[in-house]
């Protein structure tokens, strides 16, 4: 859900179609990681690599989901 991924844009600016992708990055990585209850700092922290990653130009929501995750540690790289 879009609106998950709001509150951690705090100051900056993206479009409509830009927070959509963001946020149904965000959805992917959770479910990426099962969504076991995750803290909130480890969803805090995912956010924010989505958004600096989107803000490099990425649209893609699997590979913004896939860079937040690798970039934690917590996807595999990509061949």
């Amino acid at each position: 859900m879009t609106a998950d991924i709001v509150p951690f844009l705090k100051d900056r600016a993206f479009d409509a179609e830009a927070t959509r992708v963001m946020g149904e990055a965000y959805d992917k990585a959770r479910k990426m990681l099962h969504d076991k209850g995750q803290p909130h700092v480890v969803q805090e922290i995912i956010a924010k690599r989505i958004i600096d990653i989107a803000a490099t130009g990425e649209s893609n929501p699997d590979e913004l989901a896939r860079r937040a995750l690798q970039a934690l540690g917590l996807a595999k790289e990509q061949d």
